[in-house]
């Protein structure tokens, strides 16, 4: 029987194999897979259909597999042991052989189907290579044009595909425009629906403002000086711990800048947002008290394993301790992982005294 003859194919595919680095076989293997279904769907058949093509010519054999039976109920699916013997003279009952079958046309359908296989798997190629190109720069910044803004979604034109920035991921006191170009930081990368990567973008992350003083703050991009820690609330206010190992770097002016030039460029971009720098100590009662400011602080009083501490501040510093809804505080024990109770020094005489009350009854 005359198989179907394709070797302008091989070589087409054997040249996306350089080009593309899709495999040859893999394709071959997809558009086999897909030659099953065009077939029956163009010949309404009920039998059990393998495609195989010729992995050097091109050439595609159609066969049918049928179970052999002693008394064929079912011709599309079943062949007497007289006809399978005529396949394959070993032929034994309740053995599966494969009858190869030549339909009509069948040749432009395979030609129209490789196409369309081909095509897809290049597409999907092409995404891949851009999932991943992408998925390598989870946690870095990416500059794009806004093409969508609603409240609930931004979409970002990013060159090779989208950014999306969802509500949670937005900074709440900004408003977006199409057209606009911002930045965002690369928080994931996911499938679409249609298989197309996509990237999901924040601006609010903490680890935006961190990835910002890098790129603004030579020091820290070549790790001369560390952040440590990171609390933000988005739009308002930032806490950022600093740290240098060498005692010659002061990491909060460097980080600030002359006449806060550096730290600004920072603040420009998240239109606005304050930004406290502190340096990073060590010694809790130091990290806290300094995490606190810009209030003055009297005592820290640290209790370890429970990691809570006790801040006792002046009368006129409790407001701008504990801040604006809790902001200052709360802030600061994100940044430095620990609990953090405020008083006043009257607030805490008062609490001593009605202690030493409590004992004496």
């Amino acid at each position: 029987m005359k198989a179907i003859d394709n070797k302008e194919l091989i070589l087409a595919l054997e040249e996306l194999e350089k080009e593309k680095g899709i495999e040859k076989n893999y394709l071959l293997e997809s558009i086999e897979t897909a030659l099953v279904t065009a077939y029956k769907r163009n010949f309404d058949s009920l039998e059990n259909v393998k495609v195989e093509m010729d992995r050097q010519t091109g050439a595609t054999h159609v066969y049918s597999v049928k179970e052999v039976k002693e008394k064929v109920e079912d011709i599309n699916t079943e062949i007497s042991l007289e006809d399978a013997k005529k396949v394959n003279k070993t032929a034994k009952v309740g053995e599966m052989v494969e009858v190869e079958i030549v339909p009509k046309d069948f040749g432009r359908i395979a030609a129209q189907t490789a196409k369309q296989v081909i095509i897809q798997k290049l597409r999907e190629a092409e995404r891949n290579i851009v999932f991943e190109e992408f998925n390598n720069r989870k946690g870095e910044i990416v500059s794009g044009i806004i093409q969508k803004a609603d409240h609930n979604i931004v979409v970002m034109d990013l060159g090779k595909l989208e950014g999306v920035m969802p509500l949670k991921e937005q900074i709440p006191t900004e408003k977006y425009k199409v057209n606009d170009k911002i930045k965002g930081y690369v928080l994931d990368v996911e499938r679409g629906t249609k298989g197309a990567p996509q990237v999901i973008v924040s601006r609010s992350h903490a680890d935006f403002v961190r990835k910002l003083l890098e790129f603004e703050i030579p020091e820290i991009y070549e790790g001369v000086i560390e952040i440590k820690s990171v609390s933000r609330d988005p739009g308002y206010r930032s806490k950022v711990a600093v740290y240098s190992p060498d005692e010659n770097i002061d990491p909060v002016g460097s980080c600030v800048g002359q006449k806060g030039v550096r730290i600004q460029n920072v603040i420009n971009e998240l239109n606005g947002e304050k930004i406290d720098v502190i340096e990073w100590n060590e010694d809790p009662a130091i990290y806290i008290a300094s995490s606190l400011l810009p209030a003055k602080i009297l005592a820290v009083d640290i209790k370890e394993e429970e990691k809570f501490a006790q801040v006792i501040v002046p009368d006129d510093q409790l407001s701008l301790a504990i801040g604006k809804s809790g902001q200052n505080a709360r802030l600061a024990a994100r940044l430095t992982n620990w609990k953090i109770d405020i008083k006043s020094e009257t607030q805490f005489r008062e609490m001593l005294e009605k202690e030493e009350q409590d004992s004496e009854e």
